[in-house]
């Protein structure tokens, strides 16, 4: 399942923005304990994909929280070349700047889970989904273009 799902672990990953006693690889190796701890919790009633997904956002909204106080480390050299683009960079901080469950909304969105995936990952029902989503992304958009 790892070997399946590991650029969707790392992609949750790097998608989140930590202090600087935390790398990337930390917080991947982070995840993979948290799913290995969890596995016997996965019964299939959604898909792998979605499963790892949750998981994976949720030990990292874990670690977010826990890494608060401390500086954010900056990206390290060589991932995401996008990301020193001033505009990346805008787009990357509103959507960290969003309330959750939004902001794990907007990302599993970015991620192609569908309406009902998402909902399986937040609780959330299929039309709270949707309506959160739209207003979310009108947010964003009119954020991102002052």
């Amino acid at each position: 399942m790892i070997h399946r799902q590991r650029d969707l672990i790392w992609r949750v990953c790097s998608s989140y923005r930590l202090s600087a006693a935390w790398t990337t690889e930390d917080a991947f190796h982070e995840v993979l304990c948290d799913l290995w701890r969890g596995l016997a919790s996965f019964d299939g009633r959604s898909s792998e994909r979605t499963w790892v997904f949750s998981v994976a956002t949720n030990t990292m909204i874990s670690l977010t929280r826990k890494s608060s106080n401390q500086p954010t480390a900056p990206p390290p050299e060589g991932q995401d070349p996008g990301y020193r683009d001033d505009d990346y960079g805008d787009l990357v901080a509103l959507i960290e700047a969003t309330p959750e469950p939004d902001r794990t909304i907007i990302k599993a969105h970015a991620q192609g889970f569908g309406y009902k995936d998402i909902a399986n990952i937040t609780g959330l029902t299929v039309a709270a989904v949707s309506m959160r989503l739209t207003r979310a992304l009108r947010k964003l958009r009119k954020q991102y273009n002052r």
